[in-house]
């Protein structure tokens, strides 16, 4: 059991380590642009779906014997939110850890609806300040909550 734990600590070092690095920044950014990508891609799909003219209807009555459309446009609403948290928490994290200085892999991100909370811990007041600037400057987050702590001198 301890031999795992050392395999985990000796794994997540390196992940941080690794992503440090010029390439690491290079294929967040790019795991990034494929998410969003993917994001719009299936947007479009469940566009498609859920088309509702009468020729459509009239295929899926045949074919099933029910019509489904508004739970198609629900999900795909779903779908869109969580991929736009999702994305606006991707873009946060990636201006995090690109900011020399500031430890990023101690900040926790969550987004919902534009509200993104930043949790963890931080060394200064100042790094405080900066985590909320760099996640107020991302695109598509109206407001932050920072639950950030700094440790008692």
């Amino acid at each position: 059991m301890f031999l795992s734990f050392l395999l985990g600590v000796g794994a997540g070092a390196f992940g941080y380590w690794y992503l440090q690095q010029d390439t690491g920044k290079a294929q967040l950014e790019q795991a990034r642009a494929q998410v969003t990508s993917g994001v719009t891609d299936l947007t479009a799909r469940i566009g498609e779906i859920s088309e509702t003219s009468a020729e459509a209807v009239k295929e899926e009555l045949a074919r099933t014997g029910t019509v489904v459309r508004e739970k198609a446009k629900a999900a795909g609403r779903s779908i869109a939110d969580t991929a736009a948290n999702a994305r606006t928490t991707s873009a946060v994290k990636a201006r995090l850890i690109a900011e020399p200085g500031l430890p990023a892999m101690h900040i926790n991100v969550d987004t919902t609806d534009g509200l993104v909370t930043l949790s963890g811990r931080v060394d200064s007041a100042e790094q405080v300040s900066q985590a909320v600037k760099i996640a107020l400057a991302t695109e598509g987050v109206h407001k932050v909550i920072s639950t950030l702590q700094v440790p008692a001198k």
